[in-house]
């Protein structure tokens, strides 16, 4: 596996991909708006990077130290922040990466961005439909660039142990909860196969119920 730079790694989605990655023996750098903010990322991380992707200059530095062989998985989102970093921050990323030559990408969105916005409840659209509005802008930078690049987009997420059933699922109306330590697991699995360039897929574990 090669080294794993983790963005939104300092809690959440984020931070269960970096413990997973990290216990599998990959080597793990982690980016957060504030990575003292978990004691942990510290010990699982080979090294952390503080950024606030909303600012491009603080994405260019980070950036520039990484190799072009490096695997960017990015977890970042926000809600009801000043300045969301699901778009702009994602943004930012991508266009550093491409100017780096840093090649593989694994976005991190959610059920409902892009062409499964309709499958959404008008209660979910009314509740949060504004970020993955962002997340679905964030998709489609990702598409329009020249990155080897996955779209995963999970349910809802919960923590809990690993389970083996979760599934990335070709997009399709799909409802439910998947734990992310699971969503972890299918990321690595993923990857350690050399899967997933070029490809979209809806994420839940069938065996959970809401």
């Amino acid at each position: 596996m090669k080294r794993v730079i983790v963005w939104g790694a300092s809690s959440g989605l984020g931070l269960a991909v970096a413990k997973y990655f990290a216990e599998k023996g990959a080597e793990v750098v982690g980016v957060a708006r504030n990575p003292d903010k978990s004691p942990e990322l510290k010990v699982i991380c080979r090294s952390t990077f503080a950024c606030d992707a909303t600012v491009s200059e603080e994405v260019d530095r980070v950036v520039e130290q990484l190799d072009q062989e490096d695997i960017i998985i990015s977890t970042m989102g926000s809600y009801r922040a000043d300045i969301p970093v699901d778009y702009l921050g994602h943004r930012h990323l991508i266009d550093a990466a491409c100017k780096a030559s840093i090649k593989r990408f694994v976005l991190v969105t959610s059920l409902g961005c892009g062409d499964s916005w309709k499958y959404l409840s008008d209660r979910s659209k009314a509740g949060f439909g504004g970020v993955v509005r962002e997340k679905s802008l964030a998709e489609a930078w990702l598409q329009t660039s020249d990155l080897d690049y996955t779209i995963i987009r999970p349910g809802g997420l919960k923590d809990g142990e690993v389970t083996g059933n979760g599934a990335l699922i070709e997009p399709k109306e799909v409802h439910g909860l998947v734990y992310r330590e699971e969503v972890a697991r299918l990321i690595f699995e993923m990857l350690e196969k050399g899967e997933g360039s070029g490809e979209i897929f809806n994420c839940v574990d069938p065996e959970l119920t809401y």
